[in-house]
Formats: structure tokens, sequence, C-alpha cells
């Protein structure tokens, strides 16, 4: 597993691995993602708040149709920019299909969630 404060810091080194960010999880934070050669096995992005018309969340979409699993943790629960609080308090506020799939779920911390991964 990586914790990285920002997204920004994602590389074809994370493949297969399990990332907790502290960025947002809106559309410039997904095309980080996108744009890599080898693909984490799951990306957790602070909500943001969710923002006008769930831009803080938007992730979550563009990655499920990248066949990414994706979940986002409140803003409430951890700071934004700060993946080791979103990894130790974090508590899950949104997850793609791919994600629920895993056995990610809603209101689950990050820190149990993060691992399910990992068992499949």
């Amino acid at each position: 597993m990586f914790l990285l404060d920002s997204i920004a810091h994602i590389s074809d080194a994370q493949a297969n691995a399990v990332v907790v960010s502290g960025s947002h999880g809106g559309r410039s934070a997904a095309e980080f993602v996108i744009a890599l050669s080898q693909k984490p096995s799951c990306v957790f992005f602070n909500d943001a708040g969710g923002g006008k018309d769930d831009a803080g969340k938007v992730a979550l979409k563009m990655l499920q149709a990248q066949t990414i699993p994706c979940a986002c943790y409140s803003h409430m629960s951890a700071k934004i920019g700060d993946a080791e609080d979103g990894y130790e308090n974090g508590v899950v506020s949104g997850a793609n299909a791919l994600a629920h799939a895993l056995g990610i779920e809603l209101n689950m911390p990050v820190k149990l969630a993060a691992k399910l991964p990992k068992q499949l």
C-alpha cells in the first residue's frame, strides 16, 4: 500500500497496489491515474465535500470506466492533502461498482477498506 499526499506523485511503481491519496477525487486527479501504463489495484481519494455536481468524486465514475476500483472518503473524517490522515481516520463516503465488488462499503473505515483489495 502507498500513501500519497498528492495523486500527482502516482507512478507505475504503484502498479497493482492500493493507493490512498490525500487529493480530491476530481477530474484532474483521476487523469493522473488514467495516464499510467500500469494501474493500481484500488485508489482512495478525499471527497472534498462533493462540490458542484459532485465534482470532488467524479473519479469514481472515471476510474470505473477504466476498470479501476476507486473509493472516496469523507472530508469531514480526514484532512484534504493528508494521505496518512485519510488512511488512519478516513470513512468511505462513496465507491464505484468495482470497489463495491471488493467489499468496500459506505461508512467503512479506510484502514479496513484498503486491506480488501489485497485479499482477493
